[in-house]
């Protein structure tokens, strides 16, 4: 019987590379997605109903061809042990990757102690991602794989306030340019702001009249965000220089934006010469993924013919030597020096100890994980059958004492604009002199997005609009309502212009469970607290009811404590921890930057004591350097042609391994046309 034997260190005889890679790999994606399920299936599931953040749907199959288009660079790198470094340079990287790992999750769970705990955690996505890249692999893996990780950003939602100001430039921009090119054609238009937006109306030939208005989903800002993906995977994939990839993706912005003024156009010559419900027909017809298809296609035409770029680059001629079949024992070929064969990576023992320990750490961290939004433990009725028919139920609200619990009303022409399931409003009434009557609103829906803050539909939204805005705002603070869970929420004093009526708002977000067609459903709820203060005098003694109805709330809904003590803790200070450890990281950074300077000009002296042979060859490889990557069959020709010696490519091959395994000279990977290809480096 044949025997197979283990190298000290290793727990698996395993020659399959293939098997080493997916064990890691898979175990990076599992543990991500184990402590970022919660945030990623709020994000698809916003994605699957709102054209605000529908690009998102795009990002996973975008990562996958990322990835896949690496694969030879990535299988060439990772079996890279860097023996050619200090034991102090190896250990940073492991050090670095450590540090990563610990923002990561600090930053986590600080965003769990603020309003917008979301946006916090798709920002860790990345960060959480690039650690475990680099403790499980190298850091040549994590320079390959750069471009997908720095690419999971576009998963962080935009914030409100910029995608209302940006829309609003964009609408305005766009109403104005549509509205001069459909009067050039001789269709008669005026512009105005008479309902906020700015509206385009055109008199049809029959002398009826009809009103565009050009808003946030006319303005192109939804579909500019979808394709600036699309742009910015034209420019990764493109193989050329990178001011050309730079100036390719600053072209497609305006040209986006060019063709969104083309639709505007377009649809209201349709609505003059065909009327309203052809125009409204175009309108959805040749909307977003449309127009990104559209501003795709053209960008790539921009790219080849002005930009002179090709999508898979000129193809090389291939080389003989380094054919399948010459079936070379070398590891490199010496006339084009492309990697042929990888060096085989094993299952090592020590990777199984940092799998293992990385994934009792990320099992630690979600049994005391700080949850996204706190989530209810029992379904709630919120439409009760009775022999009447259905009626809303006021016990999905906890009764108070001095209160009297009333159903206020329904709003359901708010439910259809904002897209949601649900929008009630109940009614405290006090049963008590002294008091004042107390609102509850609930907005229930089954995406996050479509549940908007106070402050952007008072004050941000008709700013953005150019129309004034509907309140005053005079306190906007976020407080904690409730200690474990723990719930952020914010604060929200603000005058209305035309009544001069002061309102204190409290509100926060939940999920819950909601019963529905005899069904339990998750649905994400805007539990608003709404005071009247007739004078100043009165706000703080309403402020502080409103306090104590949500904490009776929250009891009352009975969220799943996911807390512990450990957690609050580490959560409220985790921004100051996290800065104290991107603090060290960057002089951890620092440190690595002044200790390869110094073994640089280490190197610079023990050029002067090397035989003049390895001086030639170094000579060689800094003239080489200086028009085209440094290969062995360069260096070749460039020593022969300064020396006038002849030596076998072999031969510089063992010299050149020595001389970086002396640390005079680096050896690279380079990646040219996503061909791994060796190189040398003074």
């Amino acid at each position: 019987m044949n025997r197979i034997k283990l190298k000290k260190g290793e727990l698996f005889s395993v020659n399959d590379t293939t098997l080493s890679i997916a064990v890691r790999a898979i175990s990076i994606l599992a543990m991500t997605l184990a402590l970022f399920s919660n945030d990623l299936s709020i994000i698809f599931s916003d994605a699957l109903q709102s054209q605000t953040t529908s690009y998102v749907l795009i990002i996973p199959f975008i990562l996958i061809y990322m990835i896949y288009r690496k694969r030879k660079m990535l299988r060439a790198v990772i079996p890279i042990k860097n023996t050619n470094q200090t034991k102090k340079i190896r250990r940073l990287s492991i050090i670095a990757g450590i540090l990563l790992f610990v923002i990561a999750v600090l930053l986590y769970w600080h965003g769990s102690y603020t309003f917008t705990p979301l946006e916090y955690h798709v920002a860790a996505l990345p960060l959480f991602t690039a650690a475990l890249v680099l403790l499980l692999f190298n850091t040549q893996t994590l320079r390959q794989v750069a471009a997908p990780i720095v690419f999971l950003f576009f998963l962080v939602p935009p914030p409100s306030e910029i995608l209302y100001s940006v829309g609003a430039t964009l609408s305005s921009l766009s109403s104005i340019v549509s509205n001069s090119l459909i009067g050039a054609t001789g269709i008669p238009s005026t512009l105005s702001n008479e309902f906020g937006s700015p509206t385009i109306a055109i008199i049809r030939p029959d002398g009826s009249q009809l009103n565009f208005a050009v808003d946030i989903a006319c303005s192109g800002i939804y579909s500019l965000m979808g394709f600036v993906i699309f742009a910015t995977v034209i420019a990764y994939t493109i193989r050329d220089r990178p001011w050309k990839k730079a100036a390719l993706l600053l072209t497609g912005i305006p040209l986006i934006y060019l063709l969104n003024i083309l639709r505007i156009t377009i649809i209201l010559g349709l609505g003059y010469h065909f009327g309203e419900d052809i125009a409204l027909q175009a309108f959805h017809s040749f909307g977003g993924w449309v127009l990104i298809f559209l501003g795709t296609v053209l960008l790539l035409a921009i790219s080849e013919k002005i930009f002179k770029t090709k999508i898979r680059g000129q193809k090389d001629k291939p080389c003989p030597e380094c054919k399948p079949e010459t079936k070379k024992a070398t590891e490199i070929c010496f006339t084009c020096s492309r990697v042929i064969r990888q060096a085989n990576t094993r299952i090592h023992k020590k990777d199984v100890i940092k799998i293992a320990a990385l994934a009792i750490i990320v099992a630690v961290l979600l049994s005391i994980q700080a949850p996204t939004f706190a989530l209810t433990q029992t379904p709630t009725n919120v439409v009760v059958s009775a022999p009447t028919g259905e009626t809303l139920s006021t016990e999905i609200l906890p009764t108070l004492q001095n209160y009297q619990l009333e159903f206020d009303y329904r709003d359901t022409e708010f439910e259809e604009i904002a897209g949601q399931d649900m929008s009630i409003a109940y009614l405290y009434y006090p049963e008590k002199a002294g008091l004042k009557p107390i609102w509850v609103t609930l907005e229930i829906a089954s995406q996050l997005s479509a549940l908007h803050r106070w402050e952007l539909c008072l004050v941000e939204y008709p700013l953005s609009q150019g129309a004034a805005p509907k309140a005053v705002k005079i306190e906007l603070t976020d407080i904690q309502i409730s200690d474990n869970p723990l719930i952020i929420g914010r604060y929200f004093l603000f005058e209305t212009p035309e009544t001069n009526q002061l309102q204190s708002v409290l509100y926060w977000y939940e999920s819950a469970f909601f019963e529905t067609n005899s069904t339990t459903q998750q649905k994400h709820v805007k539990i608003s607290i709404i005071g009247y203060p007739d004078d100043s005098a009165e706000i703080q003694s309403i402020k502080n009811e409103q306090l104590a109805i949500a904490d009776s709330i929250i009891s009352y809904w009975e969220p799943i404590k996911l807390w512990t003590y450990a957690t609050l803790p580490i959560s409220q200070a985790g921004g100051y921890l996290a800065g104290i450890v991107t603090a060290v990281l960057v002089a951890m950074i620092a440190y690595y930057l002044i200790e390869t300077k110094r073994l640089r000009e280490k190197n610079r002296n023990s050029y002067t004591k090397l035989s003049k042979s390895n001086r030639d060859i170094i000579d060689a490889i800094r003239e080489t350097q200086k028009e085209a990557p440094p290969t062995i069959d360069r260096i070749w020709k460039a020593h022969q042609t300064a020396t006038n010696e002849v030596i076998s490519k072999e031969q510089l091959f063992q010299t050149l391994s020595d001389l970086e395994r002396e640390r005079i000279i680096e050896g690279q990977i380079k990646n040219i046309n996503d061909q791994p290809v060796q190189i040398w480096k003074v």
